[in-house]
C-alpha cells in the first residue's frame, strides 16, 4: 500500500516538474498579457486614427466629384450623340434637296432658269416666270445656307462630344485613384484598431466622446446659441425630416442611400428630398452654396466642418446637427460644435 502511495507521488511529482518545465521554456504561449496602453499612448493613438479617417474624408471627397462630373458627362454625351444623328439626317435631306434641284437643272437642258425664260418668246410668259425665279433662288439659296449652318453645328456637336468623353475618360482615372486612396487609409485605420484591446477600444471611444462633449461646451460658453433663433423654412423643415429619418443607418464611403450614407451622400440626399439639388460633396457644398453666418443659420441650413471642408452635418436646432460621422458609425446626432466649424451654407429658402 505505501509503495503504491509513493509511486503515485512520485509521478505526480514528474508531472508537476514537466509542467513547470514547459512553462519556463522561451517563447511560450503562456507569457504575461502586454500592459495597457498609457493615456497618453492611447491619445496619440486616438490622433493617428483620427488623421487616417480624416485622409480617407478627403479622398471619399475627391471620388464622389470625380463620380458626380463622370455622370454628368455620360449624360451630355448622350444629348451631343442625340444632336449628331438629328443633325446628319438633316443634311441628308437637305442634300437630297439639293440634288433634285440640280437634277431639275439638268433635265432643262442645262440652260439658266432665265436664259429659258428669255428664249421662250412669250412676254408675259418671261413675266410671270421671272418672279417664280426669284422666289426658286431665294429658296435655293436658303436650303444652301441652312445646310452649311447644319453642316457647321453638326462639326461643333463632334468637337463637344470628343472633348466631353476625354474629360469622362479623365474623370474615370480620377474615381479609380480616389477609390485606392480611401481603400488605402481605411485599412490603415483598421489595421491600427485592431491591434486594441477591448478595454482599450472603450477607452478610446470615452475620450472621443469627452472631447467632443468639451467642444461643445465651449461652442455653447462662448454664446453661439442664444444668438441662434431662426425658424426652419417649409424646405429646411423637409430636409431635416428626411435627414433625422435615417439615424441609425451605417456610413459607408461613397455612399448615398437609401441604407446607408456617407456624410455629404446624406445631406445632399436631404436637400434633394426637399426639392432641392444640391452640389455631392461637403466641398462642393461649401464652394458652390450661399455663405450664411453663424448667428443666421436655421435648421436644414448645413454646417461645413475642418479646415478642408471634408466633413458636413445639418443644422437641425438646439445646438444640435444630423451627420454621418464616419466608417464604423452610424447616422446620429451630435453638438453643432462638437468638431472645428468652418462655415455655414445655406441649400434653400
Amino acid at each position: 500500500m505505501n509503495g503504491r502511495r509513493s509511486a503515485a507521488t512520485a509521478a505526480t511529482l514528474t508531472c508537476a516538474l514537466a509542467v513547470l518545465a514547459v512553462l519556463a521554456l522561451p517563447g511560450t504561449a503562456y507569457a504575461d498579457p502586454k500592459p495597457p496602453r498609457s493615456e497618453q499612448k492611447l491619445q496619440e493613438v486616438r490622433s493617428e486614427i483620427d488623421g487616417l479617417y480624416r485622409k480617407a474624408a478627403l479622398a471619399t471627397d475627391s471620388f464622389n466629384l470625380a463620380e458626380e462630373k463622370a455622370d454628368k458627362q455620360s449624360s451630355e454625351l448622350v444629348k451631343l450623340a442625340q444632336e449628331i444623328v438629328k443633325g446628319q439626317n438633316k443634311i441628308d435631306r437637305l442634300k437630297k434637296r439639293v440634288g433634285a434641284e440640280a437634277r431639275a437643272q439638268y433635265r432643262g437642258g442645262g440652260l439658266p432658269a432665265e436664259a429659258r425664260l428669255m428664249l421662250s418668246g412669250d412676254p408675259q410668259l418671261f413675266l410671270d416666270g421671272a418672279g417664280r425665279f426669284r422666289e426658286g433662288q431665294q429658296a435655293t439659296k436658303g436650303l444652301m445656307g441652312e445646310l452649311t449652318r447644319t453642316q457647321a453645328d453638326l462639326k461643333i456637336y463632334t468637337q463637344d462630344a470628343t472633348d466631353q468623353w476625354k474629360k469622362l475618360e479623365s474623370n474615370r482615372k480620377k474615381k479609380e485613384a480616389a477609390k485606392k486612396e480611401v481603400k488605402k487609409q481605411l485599412a490603415a485605420a483598421k489595421k491600427l484598431e485592431s491591434t486594441l484591446e477591448k478595454e482599450e477600444r472603450a477607452r478610446l471611444l470615452a475620450m472621443e466622446q469627452e472631447a467632443e462633449q468639451k467642444a461643445q461646451t465651449a461652442w455653447l460658453d462662448s454664446g453661439a446659441l442664444k444668438e441662434i433663433g431662426g425658424k426652419a423654412t417649409g424646405a429646411g423643415k423637409t430636409a431635416v425630416a428626411y435627414a433625422t429619418a435615417q439615424i441609425g443607418k451605417p456610413y459607408v464611403w461613397g455612399a448615398e442611400g437609401p441604407g446607408s450614407f456617407d456624410c455629404s451622400g446624406l445631406t445632399s440626399q436631404a436637400w434633394l428630398a426637399a426639392g432641392r439639388g444640391i452640389p455631392r460633396t461637403s466641398q462642393e457644398q461649401w464652394k458652390r452654396l450661399p455663405r450664411v453666418a453663424t448667428k443666421d443659420m436655421l435648421p436644414g441650413d448645413l454646417i461645413i466642418y475642418f479646415g478642408d471642408a471634408t466633413h458636413v452635418g445639418m443644422y437641425i436646432g438646439d445646438g444640435a446637427i444630423v451627420h454621418a460621422p464616419r466608417p464604423g458609425r452610424d447616422v446620429t446626432i451630435a453638438g453643432a460644435g462638437s468638431m472645428p466649424i468652418l462655415g455655414v451654407v445655406r441649400p434653400g429658402n
